[in-house]
């Protein structure tokens, strides 16, 4: 419900958008100008048109979904950190013109999935990454210089973002992990898990 009730919004904002004449495309990243930080808030919500946003939902639905079944806060957890470092690092390297669009995010949940596993250590979660990358990993050239108009540096950055935010919220099964037993005044105390 979570990530269907974001994909709603997106849709009721280009719905608006298009009906006012495009106005909310201006509140995309501008990069390197100071009006332009507003679109680290903004640009994963809008888009340049229906087939832009067309082409971002099936994706954005089911990543969307898989990174959220690890749990609600940890999923928003991964989301904020995608959405951040993508905004910033479009904002400092972008090129000309307004970037704009959810895959920022898209691009974020792929690498997320795909490395969490190898994080974690976990089978589990190893062999969900092995089946995104068969069925998404050719988006993965997204994050190249190529077709004109298109932002290779929010794809870039937001699968940063994802590897990032894999890492930092992995964290806490790592220490677990990596823990050594130690003595203590009764004898051998375990990790607590």
């Amino acid at each position: 419900m979570t990530i269907g009730g974001f994909a709603m919004v997106l849709y009721v904002l280009e719905a608006v958008d298009t009906v006012a004449g495009n106005p909310l495309d201006q509140w995309g990243i501008e990069p390197r100008t100071l009006d332009g930080l507003w679109g680290v808030l903004f640009a994963p919500m809008l888009h340049f048109g229906w087939g832009h946003l067309f082409a971002n939902t099936v994706p954005l639905l089911i990543l969307g979904f898989l990174v959220l079944m690890s749990g609600i806060g940890r999923g928003l957890a991964a989301t904020g950190i995608i959405w951040v470092i993508g905004g910033v690092g479009t904002w400092l390297t972008g090129g000309v013109g307004a970037h704009l669009g959810a895959s920022v995010l898209v691009f974020g949940w792929l690498t997320f999935l795909l490395v969490r596993g190898i994080f974690t250590r976990s089978i589990g979660q190893i062999l969900l990454g092995v089946v995104v990358l068969f069925v998404y990993g050719g988006m993965l050239w997204g994050v190249l210089p190529g077709q004109y108009g298109i932002s290779w540096q929010g794809h870039l950055f937001g699968a940063i973002g994802g590897v990032v935010a894999a890492w930092v919220l992995s964290s806490d099964t790592r220490r677990r992990r990596t823990a050594v037993p130690t003595v203590g005044t009764s004898g051998i105390q375990l990790p607590r898990t």
